[in-house]
């Protein structure tokens, strides 16, 4: 069973890896994924071993709270904005109060500042407000944590304000002791104020920048529609999109958002499915045809069957992808995992090391350096970078990628999909249409022209059930052709079909008298031949710009189909794909074999290979390959066996989804690097006591807000 969670508290890299090892210790966890960008958890567990409490407890027992359930995680949104209210609050507190402090005790400014200010017992009080009120959340945090022998960013907060605190609270009331011992008595309660207003205008800029990253999930929620007018009793009745149930008949009229999906049973219209395909065109429906809930129909009333309600409907699956997507964790995060449950432990020591290298060698007044350098280094060495450089930047990507009609299954295939060198298309609905069209009607009889010829072949094959001659009647259907009466409708096992029309015997089909072309029938009127109709399943549009934009990237192409050697070769010419690179005639079983092949006979371990199906019976090649792409079938198949869906059914999207993966990792790469490099810089710099603790709250906020801003600027770029 698989659950995904809300995890109240966390900060930092190292929370992260803390509460997914509590979560992976419990008997029947199989795997616990932390998200801090999404402040939440995705757990895959043995539902027998494991409950919802032993999991809320695991998450306690290190110093965080879970919300598994129930109305505060039904009003998550609502209580991330009020979190957010309070948080602005305290930051807005704390700075005016911090401001005061330091108005009234730093060198230069006090000058001008008011008596009262000057007093240190007004400023122990406006101190302790900061610390114990607009900090309080630290230490929330922090006790659990160091009572459960772990230690995060709120740690080396509450360490590093709570030192400057309290030194100046014992400096303000017990003066003479301090004096006593040689030291002038000097508070510095505008560190401990300044840094924790500080720290808190970077954490409220991460909250408004975080909300910015789920940007995508808002809108998809949004585009569903509140009410359905379902026809209960031959009476139109506005009910809650929730009290809608399979198989009942919805009216939907112009201009409306269709309620959920189904399938029309009366009326004709044309439908924008842009936010949910990422299509810009409207698409023409009629009766039979497929609606999708949360699109919007343009322009003819019709009336539907719902066939999908709730959870089950093609929107609520593309949130759910999209959720687990932004929720799972990239390969290369494992690198700042692996380091950041390191990383407080290491700075603390290295706080102490500080502490005590300036006490013994520093110079006078040595404690008070040792005890300044000692804070400045436990606030600068802030992990919340290094936590927040991969899953923001995975936000962005999947979320840009959902809008535009692009579904990643997780994290992982988006880090991969840069790394494919070989794409195997299968044939039929991929490159092509995928289903048979009248591509060219040629006329033999000059007694006849091509409206003619058409409405007498599909007359008769709107009798058969073949779908050649569907593709006749939809042709006739297209060009507004009217069809005429036929009697003695007879269909001819394996040769054809035929009827009578104003006493003319038509026959549709092959004849050993006429040559046809590939994929021909013939028309005859009293056995003459009169013309014959070409029926083909035709390449897409846009496979060969595809195809020539992958070589473009250096991504070589193959095309895998069940269909003759001479038709393949036909459609990969027409597409660009070279003649070494086809296989015909394979048998949907086979199509696993061919992607096990070549994976075993590409160069490098590096280079990886995808396959692009339609997501039916592709599903064995689509797992197999290293990133599997499915065709936007919209089917539950098509999404739970392709790490890649596109839903806007446009091949193009193919290369998309692939610069869309480039562009996520040079962003990750270039978070990491900057959340490394400030650690491996600044981190020195302040234990040589280069850097005031102030000013390392302060780099410290702005390393956060950084990363951020950079995962932020991939909305920008173009796929």
């Amino acid at each position: 069973m698989k659950k995904q969670f809300i995890i109240k508290g966390m900060h930092c890299a190292s929370c992260v890896y803390t509460t997914e090892k509590a979560l992976k210790s419990l008997p029947g966890v199989k795997e616990a994924v932390v998200n801090l960008a999404s402040s939440k958890a995705t757990v895959n567990f043995d539902e027998k071993q494991v409950n919802d409490k032993q999991l809320s407890a695991a998450v306690s027992s290190v110093g965080y709270k879970a919300i598994l359930g129930g109305q505060e995680m039904t009003n998550e949104e609502a209580d991330k904005i009020q979190q957010t209210k309070s948080l602005k609050r305290k930051m807005l507190a704390s700075l005016v109060l911090g401001g005061l402090i330091v108005w009234g005790s730093f060198p230069v400014v006090m000058k001008t500042s008011p008596t009262i200010l000057k007093d240190l017992f007004v400023q122990l009080i406006l101190a302790s407000i900061v610390q114990f009120w607009a900090g309080y959340n630290f230490y929330l945090a922090a006790l659990p944590a160091i009572r459960h022998r772990s230690a995060n960013m709120d740690t080396l907060v509450v360490v590093g304000t709570t030192l400057a605190y309290g030194y100046s609270a014992f400096v303000t009331l017990f003066p003479n002791i301090v004096k006593s011992v040689g030291i002038k008595p000097e508070p510095y309660f505008d560190v401990s104020t300044i840094i924790i207003a500080l720290i808190l205008t970077g954490r409220f800029l991460e909250a408004k920048a975080k909300a910015g990253t789920s940007e995508a999930i808002k809108k998809l929620i949004g585009l569903q529609a509140k009410t359905a007018r379902v026809i209960l009793d031959n009476e139109e009745i506005d009910l809650p999109i929730e009290k809608v149930e399979v198989n009942d008949l919805i009216r939907v009229r112009p201009g409306e958002k269709i309620p959920v999906d189904g399938i029309i049973v009366h009326g004709e219209t044309s439908i924008d499915e842009s936010m949910v395909t990422g299509e810009s065109l409207p698409v023409d429906k009629r009766k039979d045809d497929l609606v999708i809930g949360a699109t919007i129909n343009k322009q003819g009333g019709f009336v539907m069957r719902a066939t999908k309600v709730g959870e089950e409907t093609m929107l609520a699956q593309i949130i759910r992808l999209v959720e687990e997507a932004q929720g799972s964790k990239a390969p290369i995060q494992k690198l700042a995992d692996i380091i950041s449950s390191y990383f407080v432990p290491v700075v603390i020591s290295l706080g102490i090391l500080t502490l005590v290298g300036w006490y013994v060698f520093g110079p006078q007044p040595a404690l008070i350096r040792a005890f300044l350098n000692s804070i400045a280094v436990l606030i600068i060495a802030c992990p919340c970078a290094m936590g927040l450089a991969t899953p923001t930047a995975i936000m962005v990507g999947t979320g840009k990628g959902a809008e535009k009609g692009i579904l990643i299954k997780d994290a992982e295939s988006l880090e991969l999909a840069n790394k494919v060198k070989v794409i195997i298309f299968d044939k039929t609905g991929t490159l092509t249409m995928g289903k048979p069209m009248v591509t060219d009607i040629i006329v033999q009889n000059s007694e006849f022209e091509v409206r003619s010829l058409l409405r007498l072949a599909a007359s008769v094959e709107n009798y058969s059930e073949h779908p050649l001659a569907q593709a006749v009647v939809n042709k006739a259907k297209k060009e507004k052709i009217v069809l005429a009466k036929v009697n003695g409708f007879k269909a001819i096992a394996g040769k054809g079909v035929e009827g009578v029309i104003d006493g003319k015997k038509i026959y549709i089909g092959r004849s050993e008298k006429s040559k046809l072309r590939p994929g021909g029938v013939g028309v005859y009127i009293d056995n003459q031949f009169i013309g014959s109709i070409i029926i083909a399943d035709t390449v897409k549009k846009t496979a060969r710009e595809t195809i020539n934009n992958l070589r473009g990237i250096g991504i070589e192409s193959y095309i895998v189909s069940g269909d003759s050697k001479t038709i393949t070769q036909e459609i990969a010419k027409e597409v660009g794909i070279k003649k070494e690179n086809i296989y015909s005639e394979i048998m949907p079983a086979e199509k696993e074999k061919i992607v096990n092949n070549l994976k075993s006979k590409t160069l490098d371990h590096r280079s990886k290979i995808a396959f692009v199906g339609d997501g039916i019976n592709d599903a064995p090649a689509l797992v197999a390959a290293d990133i599997g792409i499915a065709m936007g079938t919209g089917t539950d198949i098509a999404m739970e066996a392709a790490d890649i869906t596109l839903v806007n059914k446009d091949l193009r999207s193919v290369v998309s989804a692939i610069e869309l993966s480039k562009q996520t990792m040079k962003t990750i790469r270039l978070n990491l690097f900057w959340a490394f490099a400030y650690n491996a810089i600044l981190i020195p710099v302040a234990m040589m006591g280069k850097i005031n603790p102030i000013f390392a709250s302060a780099a410290m906020a702005l390393s956060s807000v950084s990363v951020l801003g950079n995962s932020l600027l991939l909305k920008l770029k173009k796929i």
